[in-house]
């Protein structure tokens, strides 16, 4: 009998201690917030200068956090490389002008060319098309029975309406995104073989003419823009083209929403610009663990290593923005390269990699899904991490309620975005993981298709979601601080951030060992 029973203690301990192996667990214990600490107050320190795009502070990010990913013992992730490096462009104005009927107009003063938009060139033609809102929709158009085919044409701000309320395109009393979106008209326009394209602006800004014209802002030069040059054009250069009392008309009507008729204005034009053109480049860090029988697939581990850099002497330090999942991803990373030392590693490959760009327009994830190290096909899911070292306004706002009630655990959470789009699978997995080994408590609201701060479309897994690969974004809210000067390191919540990086841990474990790759079978919602 006592052989018996110490048969089964035996086989209990075995058995517990091959579960104890076998789990994620001691792992993700590994971390830590003094470890996070010492990585963020590098990362969001005064020497990185708040990580601008295309400055020397963010390429001392990216070489710390090289460094880190080659000393934890992950394989760089573009070849030999761990710098997936995309070019940069940035123009600087050297002469543009328009020229309507013989007189000459100024920039600054009279127009604006976009830099961006515009390449070189020099434009002559007899004849402006005025193609009154430059809307091409199916519910109303300005270019029915017109032809601007390599015309310059002219457009109004706007939309017309139906009645005093009801928009005619969006049929409700909201604004279309023709109304909100300048770059759907550029865009029409330009489809419709338009050779240059000239806005009327209301309220033109007064600009000082006889200010040099700097550098423009940046740009990512792996997207090419297809649309004809841009200008925009003030009420002097248009009552040259319509004549004052045309253009007073056609502004009432426009203040009305009334539909406005598309004409040909036989008038010699001549627009003419030149610019320099500057390149540079920035980089996403990638560094690779293998995987081992599905090492043809891959889970992607992202957050942004960018912030809003200096502005004169004023340093946004961009701690929780996105320091917080930078130096998550390098924790993950270690937490399981650590397993794969143990012989624990992951089945299918995990791609470690802090973008930039990301405060810029999602750039370094746009340049990556655009031109994939690894095929998106087999990316089974994009776990992304921007925002999960602090609390935000509504839970900060609430603190004191909930301590009054007895309830301090209802900080305990982190918004989870994006898990219950583009695959059934996701949230089952999430909750799964979070029941299993956090309990945090995992909120829901930004999923909601209504709501006003459209945050699913505002981070670098929007870059994936739209080529099909299922995504989670973790996310902490707005708090005070963000985006400002004060968000820095010592407002973090340490314990908070290290339970939340956990979480994405546990999370990527399920995602990168179970047997199936994650169901697409969730159409994407658009914006």
């Amino acid at each position: 009998m006592k052989f018996i029973f110490s048969a089964i203690s035996l086989l209990f301990a075995l058995v517990t201690s091959a579960q104890f192996n076998n789990s994620p667990e001691k792992f993700g214990k590994t971390i830590t917030s003094n470890d996070l600490s010492k990585h963020l107050y590098i990362i969001a320190g005064k020497e990185m200068e708040g990580r601008g795009t295309g400055t020397p502070g963010l390429e001392k990010a990216a070489l710390y956090i090289e460094n880190e990913f080659k000393r934890i013992g992950l394989e760089p992730g573009n070849k030999n490389s761990y710098q997936y490096y995309f070019p940069l462009f940035q123009d600087s104005l050297l002469s543009a002008s328009i020229q309507i009927n013989g007189t000459t107009f100024q920039t600054g003063r009279h127009f604006n060319a976009d830099l961006r938009q515009n390449t070189n060139h020099h434009i002559q033609n007899s004849e402006i098309v005025f193609t009154g809102y430059g809307i091409d929709d199916p519910a109303y158009s300005d270019y029915k029975g017109i032809d601007v085919k390599d015309k310059v044409v002219l457009i109004m701000e706007g939309e017309p309406k139906t009645g005093d309320t009801t928009y005619t395109i969006s049929g409700n009393s909201k604004r279309s995104g023709w109304n909100l979106n300048t770059s759907l008209k550029i865009r029409a326009a330009s489809k419709n073989g338009a050779k240059a394209i000239l806005i009327l602006v209301n309220n033109f800004p007064n600009f000082n003419p006889g200010r040099k014209q700097t550098r423009g802002p940046l740009y990512p030069g792996f997207t090419v823009s297809t649309t004809a040059p841009v200008y925009r054009i003030s009420d002097s250069v248009a009552i040259s083209i319509l004549g004052n009392e045309q253009l007073n008309l056609i502004k009432i009507a426009a203040k009305k929403g009334s539909s406005l008729q598309s004409m040909v204005i036989q008038k010699p034009v001549e627009l003419q610009l030149e610019k320099f053109q500057f390149e540079t480049k920035s980089s996403d860090v990638v560094g690779l663990i293998p995987g081992t029988d599905l090492k043809d697939e891959y889970v992607v581990i992202t957050g942004h290593m960018d912030h809003l850099g200096k502005r004169d002497s004023v340093i946004y330090y961009g701690a929780d923005d996105d320091g917080s999942g930078t130096c998550a991803v390098m924790e993950i990373a270690e937490a399981f390269s650590l397993a794969k030392k143990a012989g624990k590693g992951p089945r299918r490959s995990i791609l470690f990699m802090t973008v930039s760009g990301e405060e810029m327009g999602l750039w370094g994830s746009d340049f990556y899904t655009t031109n994939p190290l690894f095929p998106l096909e087999k990316t089974t899911v994009n776990l992304n991490i921007d925002m999960i070292g602090r609390m935000g306004n509504e839970y900060t706002k609430s603190l004191s309620d909930s301590t009054k009630k007895g309830d301090p655990d209802s900080l305990n959470y982190v918004y989870i975005i994006g898990d219950n789009k583009l695959s059934t699978d996701l949230r089952p997995i999430s909750e799964k993981a979070n029941n299993q080994f956090i309990h945090l408590k995992l909120n829901n609201k930004y999923n909601d298709p209504k709501d006003p701060n459209r945050f699913y479309y505002r981070s670098d897994h929007y870059n994936f979601a739209e080529k099909g690969v299922p995504i989670i974004f973790y996310f902490d809210g707005v708090h005070k601080d963000y985006h400002r000067p004060t968000d820095t390191p010592d407002k973090i919540n340490y314990d908070l951030y290290a339970r939340r990086a956990q979480l994405v841990f546990y999370t990527a474990w399920e995602m990168a060992n179970r047997n199936e790759m994650l169901k697409r079978d969730i159409k994407l919602e658009m914006p």
